[in-house]
């Protein structure tokens, strides 16, 4: 049977993590000091509470015990010290096993929290990492249309969402990051789907998505690249709705 430490280890394993979870289970009466080994072993207690918040079997009672709303604190934190970015990217990385799964109760608890603020915020001030899983996470509350429809129930929310999103924009432009890229244009995608907020970003779309300013950074992502060209044909049928609305077709043409 492995030692104790290698067990440990194999909890950062995905394929590993099952088998290293009962093994320890068997330990824990036997080896007195597997707490704080645990406790004390870099990112196991943040692997146990993902493997908790993502198996169908617990994250209801997950849920249940509302303790996602105990992380919400460090989220809530302005530090962008090593310390408070280290528990910021643990956090959010729970949150982000919970919604992974794309589970619609798991998406109505949190829309009932916080969170979305929470995550705005990490994505105005956090690294570079914990941005991109903060905009990972809004990027899965909005594609469950309850998620939708929340965000874009009031003028306030979806501004609030676009104007986040529109800086991380800005700043791409001198620290690009293709990963953080992709999930900001997910957002917007999803937004675009959405006739009011589709709208708005007639007006409103960061210019740098339109006149290829990421085309190099998007060159070996073409997923990525299609998500973007469809965003930009959903805004542009949106912005010829809205003016053949406005004027008419033969105003369009000029005549």
């Amino acid at each position: 049977m492995a030692s104790v430490e290698q067990l440990v280890l194999d909890l950062c394993d995905p394929e590993l993590r099952e088998h290293a979870l009962f093994d320890l289970s068997k330990k824990r009466d036997i080896f007195q000091h597997l707490a704080p080994l645990l406790w004390y072993s870099y990112g196991t207690i943040t692997i146990l509470l993902q493997c908790v918040a993502s198996h169908p079997d617990t994250q209801i009672l997950f849920l249940n015990a509302h303790i996602p709303l105990y992380l919400y604190p460090i989220l809530n934190t302005t530090s962008k010290t090593r310390p408070f970015e280290h528990l910021r990217l643990a956090s959010l990385g729970v949150i982000g096993a919970l919604v992974k799964v794309d589970d619609p109760e798991a998406i109505s608890f949190l829309l009932q929290t916080e969170i979305i603020p929470l995550c705005l915020r990490t994505m105005e001030l956090g690294g570079e990492l914990s941005k991109t899983v903060a905009t990972f996470i809004v990027q899965k509350i909005l594609f469950d249309n309850l998620g939708l429809q929340h965000v874009c129930a009031t003028f306030e929310r979806f501004f609030a969402v676009d104007v986040i999103l529109a800086n991380m924009v800005v700043s791409l432009v001198e620290q690009p990051s293709t990963r953080l890229l992709k999930h900001i244009i997910r957002c917007y995608l999803r937004l675009s789907e959405n006739g009011r907020a589709c709208k708005a970003l007639t007006r409103g779309l960061p210019v740098m998505l339109k006149d290829g300013t990421f085309n190099r950074c998007l060159r070996d992502d073409p997923a990525t690249y299609r998500w973007l060209q469809q965003l930009l044909h959903n805004v542009a049928g949106a912005n010829l709705v809205s003016s053949l609305r406005a004027g008419g077709l033969d105003h369009m043409m000029g005549n």
